[in-house]
């Protein structure tokens, strides 16, 4: 039987880090809808940025700051998932792993890609970060039976052990199938569905369902009665290791990451950010080490902070659910807007070779107008992520702990 007396309580540093990241990860999704972008010259939307032949270094920092969310936010649900553990029993806490697993796969489909795309034919089905945790939920709502100790060595196997998946003598005779993509190998892969329906595989779920175990063990120096002193200094020298390890691998250039860095033709910068360009589809180790060490450093630093800063994130990642399915339906709602104010009409409104609806080639802005709609869109959702938190802590329906 598990503690049902812990105290209820939320860990303000994790809400605030778990709010910075939301509000980052909203620049990276109208950067997505708004950077214009001419196909022919710079590659897809979602590999451009990245490019070091075609990128810069302000559009660079654009893309590779907005990584630090997915991992981040993955990993502090399983630590979540343990603070929680501390509350119910492992029948409660499975039971309810497993209906919000399902649930947040249903938003995925319905929801988030019908956000993405405007396309009520959902001719394009698009699997990313929440069903990915929606999965992940689902097998830890299994794995949390297991003692703590299996969980742990379980998910450091997955986390520090998946890249030997990228080598040809390992993988040869595993890639290919739907459920081979859907587990690591996916990189955008499309599996058929139905007539003229496809699903689009962004996040592969097993690295995914590694981070999310490390962050359940992790959740461990968060419980009541946990050393604050202590807990800082032991996230002290987890973080720094992580990056640590993060150095030595990416400069050894041998394992932890699928693409080699290298000097490069444009001069130091671009050497530079071959070195930081690490792989994310699907998260590879050193994406991990660099992400989430920071993220845990940052964790360090902000416990004790009160100002209006903390006070302002800790709004947003109390309510991280509503503020990620509004974000989407406010952003692309602006593109329709703008569509028409760009002076595009309805035949615009499908364009060849690209899946969102109301973006045409070459519509949008330049970088900074893509910061100006990103500061409208989470200053928009601030005033509605206070009201939802405020009426959430205030009442205790079951529908609550889902949304």
């Amino acid at each position: 039987m598990q503690n049902l007396t812990a105290p209820k309580r939320r860990v303000q540093s994790i809400d605030v880090l778990r709010g910075l990241v939301m509000v980052i990860m909203a620049l990276d999704h109208v950067r997505d809808f708004f950077h214009k972008v001419v196909l022919e010259e710079a590659g897809s939307a979602a590999t451009g940025p990245t490019d070091l032949a075609t990128t810069t270094p302000f559009l660079f920092f654009t893309r590779w700051i907005t990584h630090f969310c997915a991992p981040i936010f993955v990993f502090l649900a399983g630590s979540s998932i343990y603070l929680m553990s501390l509350k119910k029993t492992k029948k409660e806490l499975s039971l309810f792993l497993i209906t919000r697993g399902m649930w947040l796969v249903i938003v995925e489909v319905v929801l988030i890609t019908f956000s993405w795309t405007f396309n009520p034919m959902y001719n394009l089905i698009i699997l990313q970060v929440i069903w990915a945790i929606g999965i992940s939920m689902i097998l830890m709502g299994l794995l949390v039976q297991l003692p703590y100790k299996i969980i742990f060595a379980l998910g450091l196997i997955i986390v520090l052990g998946h890249n030997i998946l990228d080598y040809k003598a390992v993988n040869e005779g595993l890639k290919g199938s739907a459920i081979a993509n859907l587990l690591y190998f996916s990189q955008f892969d499309i599996i058929p569905v139905a007539d003229n329906h496809v699903a689009l595989i962004v996040y592969a779920f097993l690295p995914w369902l590694g981070v999310m175990m490390m962050g359940y063990c992790f959740g461990k120096l968060f419980a009541p009665g946990v050393d604050a002193a202590w807990r800082k200094t032991k996230l002290l020298q987890i973080g720094g290791t992580l990056l640590l390890l993060f150095v030595v691998l990416r400069f050894i250039n041998a394992y932890g990451d699928p693409v080699p860095w290298g000097t490069q033709p444009r001069g130091a910068v671009y050497t530079f950010l071959s070195f930081i360009n690490i792989n994310k589809y699907p998260p590879s180790l050193l994406f991990l080490c660099v992400t989430i060490g920071s993220g845990i450093l940052f964790l360090a630093l902000i416990e004790k902070t009160q100002n209006r800063f903390t006070s302002i994130m800790n709004v947003y990642g109390r309510v991280p659910m509503l503020y990620y399915i509004l974000h989407f339906y406010i952003i692309h709602t602006l593109v329709v807007i703008v569509f028409y104010l760009q002076g595009f009409d309805n035949k615009d409104i499908v364009s060849k070779g690209i899946p969102f609806f109301f973006k045409p080639n070459a519509f949008g802005f330049n970088l900074w107008g893509v910061y100006a709609v990103w500061i409208f869109v989470v200053a928009v959702l601030y005033p509605v992520c206070k009201k939802y938190n405020q009426y959430k802590s205030t009442n205790k329906k079951w529908w609550l702990s889902y949304l």
